[in-house]
């Protein structure tokens, strides 16, 4: 027989659909209410002893405290007895969100996050080497000290591995009265209408000022200084002249074998729902989908006449397969030869296209001369419906042929690289993440051992804030 305090009993509820109901709870154990769409489940669940346990709770806070929560009514019910302080959990279901993990909807993930900002250390994607950051006044006690007596440039970087004629870069720069720029390892003269090659990838840096490191109190070089970390947003490049050693400073995290610059880590950052985070290249979805070779040609067997590159199907007289039997003479092959005969240089000249111009024989296009042409591959073809056709037929077509992969770029972690460059015990956001929940317990009860201090500190919030002591 159960004591009364073992109980929940509740008379003559009325709330909705409930028609005076008597019901015995046990307390202390898991019971399940069921029952047809419209029953009263919910109604006697959470608008009777939910909301009665909820207000009975409230009721014990000051008037004062009780003016900020509102009054709660009382439920349609005779009597309830047995009744604690109440919690319910919300019935819903989960976003479809393709880059929601149970970290993410459980909200862990957002504390992995908080303590990537906080007690991250940065390491260059490039060297590997650990990233350093310095304060205004550090970069001029250093350049003072590794330059004393030697003549040097300084110089603000501008442009980073980027293509571009970068003529109105040059412009601005000659106006606000700079007299020389390096360009790609060269020191020139700005002139007016002077550019670069649009195609290639350029390297720019402006000429802040070249002065020969005096003592300590320096006017001219602190001038200098500041100048050159605000026109290279952080960032600058000292040159030695003599030997033409460059070395980077900077005031936000950077790599000074390379100069490679990170902006101070946020939680954002470490987040692949976030455009600061997620991977460009995958969007932060981990794969991307690119076209499947073995989709394409099915069936090595078979040749180009009778269907064997399934996109274009068996042959018609058309263009694609004009240009097609014109790459395979040059090969001594045919349209009717077996795509296994066909030799690897010719199969992928077809797929991904031809370094030069494709004689079409002026027979098959009735002119009076022989026809050129660009023929850029099955793959582009492809391609081009992919992103240009946006009609569900067209797509319904193309992803027949696609298949998913993991991201070249980030291997499937998601994130940029910057992200995954910051690393706890030699582990990033991502192979924390994926770790299974013994092991990461294992790694957070652990991990302290490995952290300085201020680490240690920002540890301890965070293995609170999970409840895992």
């Amino acid at each position: 027989m159960q004591r009364e305090d073992e109980k929940i009993n509740v008379w003559g509820a009325r709330v909705h659909n409930l028609k005076n109901i008597d019901v015995v709870i046990p307390r202390n154990s898991l019971t399940v209410i069921t029952g047809l769409s419209g029953s009263g489940k919910s109604s006697l669940a959470f608008d009777t002893i939910f909301a009665e346990g909820q207000r009975r709770y409230i009721e014990t806070f000051s008037a004062y405290a009780r003016n900020f929560l509102g009054n709660m009514e009382r439920p349609d019910v005779d009597k309830i007895t047995g009744l604690s302080p109440v919690i319910s959990i919300e019935q819903k279901t989960t976003n479809k969100n393709p880059r929601s993990t149970v970290g993410t909807t459980t909200e862990i993930y957002d504390y992995l996050r908080l303590l990537y900002a906080r007690a991250g250390i940065a390491y260059s994607y490039q060297s590997g080497e650990k990233m350093v950051k310095y304060t205004e006044e550090k970069v001029i006690q250093m350049i003072q000290t590794n330059y004393a007596n030697k003549r040097i440039y300084i110089l603000a970087p501008l442009v980073r591995q980027r293509k571009g004629h970068y003529r109105e870069l040059f412009e601005s720069m000659r106006r606000k009265g700079y007299l020389y720029m390096r360009v790609d390892g060269e020191i020139l003269e700005v002139t007016r209408g002077m550019k670069v090659d649009r195609y290639k990838n350029h390297n720019i840096e402006v000429v802040i000022d070249k002065l020969a490191v005096q003592g300590s109190d320096d006017i001219r070089l602190a001038n200098s200084i500041k100048t050159a970390m605000k026109q290279g947003e952080g960032v600058l490049m000292i040159m030695d002249k003599d030997t033409g050693s460059i070395k980077n400073f900077s005031k936000r995290l950077m790599d000074p074998a390379t100069g490679l610059a990170y902006s101070d880590p946020a939680p954002n950052m470490f987040s692949f729902n976030s455009l600061e985070g997620a991977c460009h290249h995958c969007k932060g979805l981990g794969v991307i989908n690119e076209i499947d070779i073995n989709k394409v040609i099915p069936d090595n067997k078979k040749n180009i006449h009778d269907g064997a590159i399934a996109p274009l199907g068996k042959y018609k007289n058309q263009m694609i397969f004009w240009e097609l039997e014109a790459i395979l003479g040059n090969y001594d092959c045919t349209l009717k030869t077996p795509v296994k005969d066909i030799p690897t240089e010719a199969i992928d000249e077809i797929l991904h296209g031809s370094l030069k111009k494709i004689k079409i024989s002026k027979d098959k296009v009735h002119t009076n001369s022989d026809y050129f042409i660009e023929f850029n591959g099955i793959i582009k073809y492809l391609q081009d419906v992919i992103d240009n056709d946006e009609s569900s037929t067209g797509q319904k077509w193309a992803d027949q042929f696609m298949a998913e992969v993991e991201c070249p770029e980030c291997h499937g972690m998601r994130l940029k690289k910057e992200s995954l460059s910051y690393k706890i015990w030699d582990k990033n956001i991502s192979e924390v993440a994926n770790m299974d929940i013994l092991e990461l317990k294992d790694w957070l009860e652990h991990v302290e051992e490995h952290l300085d201090e201020q680490q240690k500190r920002l540890h301890t919030k965070f293995s609170k804030k999970l409840k895992l002591e």
